[in-house]
C-alpha cells in the first residue's frame, strides 16, 4: 500500500454508501446535481480520482493504482457493502475494483464504457490542453480561444474548461495533472484483465448515440459480470448523466432498489 493521501470527496446524505466516480479529465463537481438527488436516499460520495479535481497528483497513473486509492478511501472512512457508479475511466476503475475487492461492493454501475480495450483517441484534446501557455493565456476567453484551435466542439471545450481555475491572483491553472495525464494516456483504454469476474447485480448504461458499448461488447460484459443486465440511455452520447440526467436517475434509482 501506498502512503498516499486520501483522495479528495465531497460526501452527502446518509444511508448506503454510494460512491461516484467521475471519467478522464472531469471532477467530483461534474456529478453534484445528480449527486444531491441521490442524496435523499444514500450517503453519496463524490469522488476525484488522482491527477483529478482537487485530489493530489503522482507522476503514476492505472487502474491498479486507482483501485488502490479507491480501497484506501473505503479503508479510511471505514465503508463496506458499497454502491459504485463509475462513468468511462470511472467505469473501469469501477469494475477492476469490483473484481478485486467483490467482498465491499454490493451493487455495480457502469456508465458508458465496457471491459475491454479502447485505443487512445483522446489526442486532439491533449494536444489542446498542452498547447496552452498560462503566462499567456491569462483569462479564460483566452483559454477558449486557443483550445478552440484544437478543439472545434464547444461541448467539450466546456467540460475541460471546469478545470480551469485561479491557482493565484493573476494565474490560472488546470485542476489536473497534465503532464501525468498526457504520459500515461494510454492506460486509460487498458482492458479489464482476463477471467476476472464479478458475480453481484452489475448495470451498464449505455448512450443510445455512443459507440462505446455496441453489441459486439455483449459477450465480455457477459464474462467478467454474468449478473449484468444493458440499459440505453435515449437521446444521449457518452455524458449520459449530463444529457439525459432524468432517465438515468430512474434507471439508478430502479436498479439500487
Amino acid at each position: 500500500m501506498s502512503n498516499n493521501p486520501i483522495l479528495h470527496s465531497t460526501i452527502k446524505g446518509q444511508g448506503i454508501p454510494l460512491l461516484i466516480l467521475h471519467g478522464y479529465f472531469g471532477m467530483s463537481d461534474n456529478w453534484k446535481t445528480l449527486g444531491n438527488q441521490f442524496s435523499e436516499t444514500y450517503q453519496v460520495h463524490l469522488i476525484d480520482q488522482r491527477n483529478h479535481g482537487r485530489s493530489f497528483h503522482e507522476d503514476e497513473f492505472n487502474y491498479e493504482v486507482l483501485v488502490e486509492d479507491l480501497y484506501a478511501y473505503i479503508q479510511h472512512y471505514k465503508l463496506e457493502k458499497v454502491y459504485i457508479i463509475g462513468h468511462s475511466m470511472g467505469g473501469k476503475t469501477a469494475m477492476l475494483f469490483a473484481v478485486t475487492y467483490p467482498e465491499l461492493v454490493d451493487k455495480l454501475i457502469v456508465v458508458d464504457i465496457s471491459p475491454r480495450q479502447y485505443q487512445p483517441h483522446h489526442n486532439a484534446i491533449l494536444a489542446g490542453l498542452n498547447s496552452i501557455d498560462f503566462s499567456k493565456e491569462d483569462a479564460r476567453g483566452k483559454v477558449d480561444k486557443k483550445l478552440a484551435t484544437l478543439i472545434p466542439e464547444l461541448g467539450v471545450r466546456q467540460f475541460l474548461l471546469k478545470n480551469v481555475y485561479w491557482k493565484e491572483k493573476g494565474q490560472l491553472a488546470f485542476r489536473f495533472n497534465l503532464e501525468s495525464l498526457t504520459d500515461n494516456n494510454p492506460e486509460v483504454g487498458e482492458a479489464l484483465p482476463s477471467f476476472t469476474v464479478f458475480e453481484k447485480d452489475t448495470l451498464f448504461l449505455k448512450g443510445e448515440k455512443s459507440n462505446y458499448i455496441t453489441q459486439d461488447e455483449e459477450p465480455i460484459i457477459e464474462a467478467h459480470f454474468p449478473n449484468s443486465k444493458i440499459v440505453e440511455i435515449k437521446n444521449a452520447g457518452h455524458w449520459l448523466h449530463a444529457e439525459n440526467p432524468k432517465q438515468f436517475y430512474d434507471e439508478v434509482s430502479t436498479f439500487l432498489k
